[in-house]
Protein backbone atom coordinates (compact mmCIF):
# COMPACT_ATOMS: atom_id res chain seq x y z
CA UNK A 1 0.00 0.00 0.00
CA UNK A 2 1.19 3.41 -1.09
CA UNK A 3 0.99 6.30 1.20
CA UNK A 4 0.40 10.07 -0.46
CA UNK A 5 0.24 12.98 1.85
CA UNK A 6 -1.20 16.58 1.05
CA UNK A 7 0.44 18.88 3.19
CA UNK A 8 0.19 22.58 4.30
CA UNK A 9 3.11 24.20 6.00
CA UNK A 10 4.05 28.02 6.96
CA UNK A 11 6.72 30.35 7.84
CA UNK A 12 7.49 31.71 11.53
CA UNK A 13 4.83 34.71 11.05
CA UNK A 14 2.22 32.23 9.48
CA UNK A 15 2.06 35.11 7.13
CA UNK A 16 2.15 32.42 3.75
CA UNK A 17 0.59 29.34 3.15
CA UNK A 18 2.07 26.63 1.10
CA UNK A 19 -0.09 23.46 0.08
CA UNK A 20 2.11 20.54 -1.30
CA UNK A 21 1.81 16.79 -2.13
CA UNK A 22 4.68 13.99 -1.68
CA UNK A 23 4.81 10.52 -0.89
CA UNK A 24 8.37 10.68 0.88
CA UNK A 25 6.56 12.98 3.34
CA UNK A 26 9.48 13.52 6.26
CA UNK A 27 12.01 13.59 3.35
CA UNK A 28 10.05 16.70 1.63
CA UNK A 29 9.82 18.88 5.50
CA UNK A 30 13.13 18.78 5.31
CA UNK A 31 13.96 19.85 1.82
CA UNK A 32 11.74 22.33 2.80
CA UNK A 33 13.64 23.45 5.80
CA UNK A 34 16.62 23.06 3.51
CA UNK A 35 14.83 25.31 0.86
CA UNK A 36 14.89 27.83 3.57
CA UNK A 37 18.74 28.05 4.45
CA UNK A 38 19.81 28.79 0.73
CA UNK A 39 16.57 30.53 -0.11
CA UNK A 40 15.90 28.53 -2.98
CA UNK A 41 12.40 28.49 -4.68
CA UNK A 42 9.48 29.50 -3.23
CA UNK A 43 9.50 28.07 0.29
CA UNK A 44 13.03 29.29 0.53
CA UNK A 45 12.35 32.88 -0.03
CA UNK A 46 9.17 32.84 2.22
CA UNK A 47 11.11 30.67 4.78
CA UNK A 48 8.03 28.16 4.80
CA UNK A 49 8.99 25.18 6.52
CA UNK A 50 6.66 25.19 9.80
CA UNK A 51 3.75 21.87 9.39
CA UNK A 52 0.39 23.05 10.28
CA UNK A 53 -1.64 20.46 8.67
CA UNK A 54 -1.54 17.04 6.58
CA UNK A 55 -3.87 14.41 5.54
CA UNK A 56 -2.70 10.60 3.48
CA UNK A 57 -4.00 9.55 0.75
CA UNK A 58 -3.90 5.70 -0.85
CA UNK A 59 -3.91 6.80 -4.64
CA UNK A 60 -1.83 9.94 -5.77
CA UNK A 61 -4.56 10.56 -8.34
CA UNK A 62 -6.82 11.35 -4.91
CA UNK A 63 -3.72 13.47 -3.22
CA UNK A 64 -3.10 15.19 -6.39
CA UNK A 65 -7.49 16.42 -6.74
CA UNK A 66 -7.19 17.44 -3.15
CA UNK A 67 -3.80 19.46 -3.15
CA UNK A 68 -5.47 21.29 -6.23
CA UNK A 69 -8.64 21.62 -4.34
CA UNK A 70 -7.15 23.30 -1.48
CA UNK A 71 -5.14 25.99 -3.52
CA UNK A 72 -8.24 27.01 -5.15
CA UNK A 73 -9.57 27.99 -1.97
CA UNK A 74 -9.14 31.48 0.07
CA UNK A 75 -6.92 31.88 2.74
CA UNK A 76 -10.22 31.67 5.64
CA UNK A 77 -10.92 28.21 4.36
CA UNK A 78 -8.02 26.81 4.18
CA UNK A 79 -7.38 28.56 8.23
CA UNK A 80 -10.86 26.54 9.05
CA UNK A 81 -9.31 22.76 8.32
CA UNK A 82 -6.15 23.55 9.54
CA UNK A 83 -8.34 24.20 12.89
CA UNK A 84 -9.83 20.98 12.18
CA UNK A 85 -6.42 19.13 13.01
CA UNK A 86 -4.50 22.15 14.61
CA UNK A 87 -6.32 24.66 16.59
CA UNK A 88 -3.43 26.06 18.30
Amino acid sequence: MHHYYVYIITNQNKSVLYTGVTNYFEQRLVEHYLNTLSKKGFTGKYKVCYLLYYEEHQYIDQAIRREKEIKGWNRAKKCALINTMNPQ
